[in-house]
């Protein structure tokens, strides 16, 4: 067995961190060619950089674009927001395999992203979207009839949409069940993080929007499931961890033995599914309808949302003012009528959402 040659992006994060884990605990399976960070942990990086001896590192979103292209057999990429399209694309030109966490880049790039995928080239990370690429080997493509998507609810799950009013951004950043970033977790506490899956669902397995649901289950041991049309449901469980799906990504279609610990069945496991509250947490639904609308939407509801969350974790904006102001930026948006988009396009929707997001929170009004 030849070892498979790992580009890292957004090594100093929590994806990255844990494929570290990952190679160290498999060195006759992957090796480490590239690492790129951000540049908000240099130690940290340094101390990679140093353990690893990568053929090339850097520091910045050029770096990381650079890295994308080098023909790793692997690039993982684990950067989060939006400057991971750029690096997303690289990937995907340079023939290698790219194991998808970095959702944003998908979302924001849509079919400019598909269309340059080769069969298969795309391996998701997130670990509903792995979850639903492993329960879809259980039947063919004309035999599935929906997409389950589980959602943890976030620590704010059962709660009115008047209770949310005034809760902290510390209070959103204790999440239940997951160790994830700020931002993801923030965006996991808006149910925004659910949203973006939605549209990530419908572009990664083409599967209609109207035949992807969402369903709360709090103690995230099924990651997610697929429905097919004999009333057959395939789940995939196990303990909350992601060293199952980045295990997945970088070994992609071959699992890796020990990647974590299973679900413990000598013990007693209650498995609790509820309905999504779609007043309380609107997300879901305006990403559904973004999705649905097409074209630079989905752009602009990601990048608007990345505003108002970093705006939120400042304390300039409420927590369901996060929601609330993405659906006005999106409200104040021309989709482009263009059937065939480009990178520029994305990249300039992309910034119109930020500045009129600033515009929104600065006037106070939306």
């Amino acid at each position: 067995m030849n070892a498979r040659d790992i580009a890292v992006l957004g090594s100093t994060g929590s994806i990255g961190t844990q494929a570290l884990d990952l190679v160290r605990a498999h060195p006759d399976r992957f090796r480490v060619v590239a690492l790129t960070a951000g540049g908000s942990n240099p130690e940290l990086f340094a101390d990679q950089v140093e353990e690893f001896r990568p053929a090339y590192s850097g520091l910045g979103e050029a770096a990381s674009v650079e890295a994308a292209g080098l023909g790793a057999d692997v690039v993982l990429n684990g950067i989060t927001g939006a400057v991971g399209l750029l690096p997303t694309l690289a990937a995907l030109d340079s023939g290698s395999t790219l194991a998808l966490a970095n959702k944003e880049s998908l979302i924001m790039g849509g079919p400019l992203v598909v269309e340059r995928a080769k069969p298969g080239q795309i391996v998701p990370v997130d670990s509903e979207h792995s979850a639903l690429a492993q329960c879809l080997r259980g039947g063919s493509p004309d035999e599935v009839h929906r997409l389950i998507l589980t959602a943890s609810g976030g620590p704010f799950r059962g709660r009115s949409r008047d209770e949310l009013a005034d809760v902290t951004p510390e209070q959103a950043l204790d999440h239940p069940t997951w160790s994830m970033g700020p931002v993801i977790t923030i965006n996991s506490a808006t149910l925004v993080n659910k949203g973006l899956e939605v549209i990530e669902a419908h572009l990664l397995f083409d599967i209609p929007f109207d035949r992807i649901e969402v369903v709360v289950h709090p103690t995230s041991v099924v990651h997610s499931m697929v429905e097919f049309v004999d009333g057959s449901t395939l789940v995939q469980a196990s303990p909350p961890t992601m060293m199952i799906p980045i295990a997945l990504g970088l070994n992609w279609p071959d699992r890796v033995p020990g990647a974590a610990p299973a679900v413990d069945w000598t013990r007693a496991e209650t498995w609790e599914f509820w309905p999504l509250d779609d007043d309380a947490f609107p997300a879901v639904e305006l990403a559904r309808a973004a999705g649905a609308t097409g074209g630079t939407a989905p752009a602009v509801y990601n990048a608007a949302n990345e505003v108002c969350v970093e705006e939120f974790r400042q304390g300039r904006l409420g927590f369901t003012d996060i929601v609330a102001t993405v659906a006005s930026v999106i409200t104040h948006h021309d989709v482009p009528s263009k059937e065939q988009l480009t990178v520029d396009d994305v990249l300039a929707a992309d910034a119109w959402a930020r500045s009129q997001a600033h515009s929104i929170i600065t006037q106070g009004c939306r």
